[in-house]
């Protein structure tokens, strides 16, 4: 196990906060003299089936404490997803029912191990202590906590000084959260900003029941590529680990200029040596923006597929974006021809059998933006019915091809 000093400063690296800081010394330095790891707490909902470049960026710094001995506890929260995290919500979410997230909890724990070391993880569902607590037990936790304090959280008090509504249910969700801390012992937990009142939370109520407080470790957000917003799959600015290379290096082509290094120090792999040799030749315009992207996008896709892939997908950008041809390989899918009438189909419904687009609204959007295309034609009118054969090439966006077989 390395030393306390060297544990520090690699912990410090690329974080916002440490809560509070003398007692993460203090737990370092008994790990060591007891060479004993510390469980290192770190949640996720499966509220969505994919992970992102959002969540790399906790699971990153998790594989960094790994390196340094210690061993993370993933909980796959299948039990608080039925609620959703209000955290920076200004509504409620939609509850998910349990066959939706037993769905998207199988594919958390594979994606997860893409950073993680699998032998030093264990995983944990939160169901298996909340699901059997009783009402008697819900009252007995929700004494700890008072509705003043939750209201201090900014999203509930921004929607109640608005008037919003606030689910009684939404009140819950940190105490649950809460109570995973305290299930597990967690020495520390690790997550995002916007998460530090759960994780405070858990603190706050391990020392009202005895337990030694987890210290809190705070980790910068990432925007997603419009720039602006948290990166998130519902508001469709995020990076998927699971998307295919090509679409990860077109996306890291889009990101704004003024994002570059903050990914390079969250998304990538590089050294702090090398990402500030990277910001000094970008003020100095001795790098071109775009050519420090394509080295972001292959060293982000390096992470999570190989080198060959990397490069295959740079080909590809390059083939349809610089030569503005299509891409050397291009998926064929398959379309009854049950779905026609008299060889024309409804463009929207058409780009959703091609699995262009997940939804109809997707699909309205796409061709009202102009991002719609039948061999290369844009298509203007929704409404309008369009003519298709086998052997017809469909793009959405400027990155996504199919080729149609009608059978």
């Amino acid at each position: 196990m390395e030393s306390v000093k060297e544990q520090l400063d690699l912990i410090a690296l690329d974080t916002e906060e440490v809560l509070p800081p003398a007692e993460l010394k203090q737990k370092l330095e008994k790990a060591v003299s007891k060479n004993k790891p510390l469980n290192i707490k770190f949640g996720v909902d499966p509220t969505a089936p994919d992970l992102h470049l959002g969540h790399a960026v906790p699971l990153k710094k998790l594989k960094e404490l790994q390196d340094l001995g210690h061993v993370v506890t993933l909980i796959i929260g299948d039990f608080t997803a039925r609620i959703g995290d209000p955290s920076g919500r200004k509504a409620t979410r939609p509850q998910l029912t349990s066959k939706e997230i037993e769905k998207n909890a199988k594919t958390y724990t594979d994606q997860a191990f893409k950073i993680l070391d699998k032998g030093k993880t264990k995983v944990a569902f939160n169901s298996q202590w909340l699901a059997k607590m009783d009402f008697t037990d819900v009252l007995n936790l929700a004494g700890n906590f008072t509705i003043a304090r939750l209201l201090e959280r900014d999203d509930f008090s921004k929607r109640y000084k608005e008037g919003l509504p606030i689910g009684l249910h939404e009140f819950l969700y940190p105490v649950m959260q809460a109570i995973d801390s305290v299930e597990i012992k967690a020495d520390i937990e690790v997550g995002g900003t916007d998460q530090k009142f759960n994780m405070l939370a858990g603190r706050e109520l391990q020392e009202k029941l005895g337990q030694e407080a987890q210290v809190v470790i705070t980790l910068p957000i990432l925007e997603g590529v419009d720039g602006v917003q948290k990166m998130s799959k519902s508001l469709g600015n995020h990076i998927g680990l699971t998307e295919a290379p090509e679409e990860i290096f077109g996306k890291i082509m889009s990101i704004p200029d003024a994002l570059l290094i903050k990914y390079f120090k969250l998304a990538s792999t590089m050294s702090p040596s090398e990402i500030e040799k990277i910001e000094k030749e970008l003020k100095k315009g001795e790098l071109n923006p775009a050519q420090a992207k394509r080295d972001l996008a292959r060293s982000i896709i390096e992470i999570y597929y190989s080198q060959k892939e990397a490069r295959s997908a740079q080909d590809h950008f390059d083939r349809v974006f610089k030569e503005q041809k299509a891409p050397d390989k291009i998926p064929t899918v398959d379309i009854e021809k049950k779905e026609l009438k008299d060889s024309r189909v409804w463009p929207v419904k058409l780009f959703k059998l091609a699995g262009l687009v997940e939804s109809h609204g997707e699909g309205r959007r796409l061709i009202e933006q102009k991002g719609a295309y039948i061999n290369d034609k844009a298509i203007t009118d929704i409404e309008k019915n369009v003519s298709v054969k086998s052997g017809d090439v469909l793009r959405a966006g400027r990155r996504k091809f199919v080729r149609l077989r009608i059978k």
